[in-house]
């Protein structure tokens, strides 16, 4: 993701109150993040670094509210509400999954959210105008993930069966059933295997293996981008021909492993 993208969705919308871009003197500002991740993931450093160069500095005017960190699937309801309850001035939602959980129960606090469609999923009803407390980043992937899947098909002649690798926290479910739908009526078999937390990426990629997948498409999202080298080594090791999506802008990159 471009920094300076990111921060343009937080300083000119109403992700951050107008109060927190005057800078009361003497205020400490406080942001929830709300993630499946255990750790801080780049795109939220890359936040913080920007709200730093903004003014705002964590340990100084600024805390972030850990508690969002590491939510367990089964328990997303409560801990948006105790997000919620916590009155941040903004939240961070890492995924349509999390912003919707965390949409529900505030419709005063501003979230911002880095998903793949805002207005397909609902969370919006215009990307330019939000008319509700939500804003964000629209990944806009789904047709690139579809174009790159069919390049795959036809670098993988004779493959019946093939997987796709994606983050649920960023992924919506209908996009997952378009991929699945396009490779059927090519007599395509297609699984898909979703991860949450970068721990998750070695054993997905070994039972895409398992699977007898012959090629492998790596969706965008941020958490896979940022686990690139990974995934790349991890396909070599396999012997798995894969083609992937990158995150941070609208270009695309593809690899085939041999």
């Amino acid at each position: 993701m471009e920094r300076r993208k990111f921060i343009a969705i937080l300083g000119g919308s109403a992700i951050w109150p107008v109060a927190a871009r005057a800078q009361t003197p003497g205020r400490t500002y406080r942001i929830g993040y709300l993630t499946f991740s255990s750790s801080r993931q780049s795109s939220f450093y890359a936040l913080l670094d920007e709200l730093r160069l903004a003014g705002f500095i964590e340990g100084q005017n600024l805390t972030v509210l850990d508690d969002g960190f590491g939510i367990v699937e089964n328990e997303l309801a409560a801990a948006a509400a105790a997000l919620v309850k916590a009155s941040p001035d903004a939240i961070f939602a890492s995924g349509f999954v999390l912003a919707k959980a965390v949409q529900s129960p505030t419709k005063a606090i501003p979230i911002l959210v880095l998903s793949e469609d805002l207005l397909a999923e609902g969370l919006t009803s215009s990307l330019a105008r939000p008319d509700r407390n939500i804003t964000g980043i629209s990944l806009l992937s789904p047709e690139l993930a579809g174009k790159r899947q069919d390049l795959m098909i036809e670098a993988v002649p004779g493959g019946r069966r093939m997987a796709t690798l994606a983050d649920a926290n960023t992924t919506a479910p209908q996009q997952l059933k378009t991929l699945r739908d396009a490779a059927s009526a090519r007599g395509i078999e297609l699984a898909i295997f979703t991860i949450r937390t970068p721990e998750d990426i070695v054993p997905a990629m070994d039972e895409i293996k398992a699977s007898g997948a012959a090629a492998i498409n790596v969706l965008a999202s941020p958490l896979l981008f940022a686990n690139r080298r990974l995934i790349i080594e991890r396909t070599r090791e396999l012997r798995l021909p894969a083609v992937y999506g990158k995150s941070n802008s609208n270009q695309m990159y593809d690899s085939k492993s041999s």
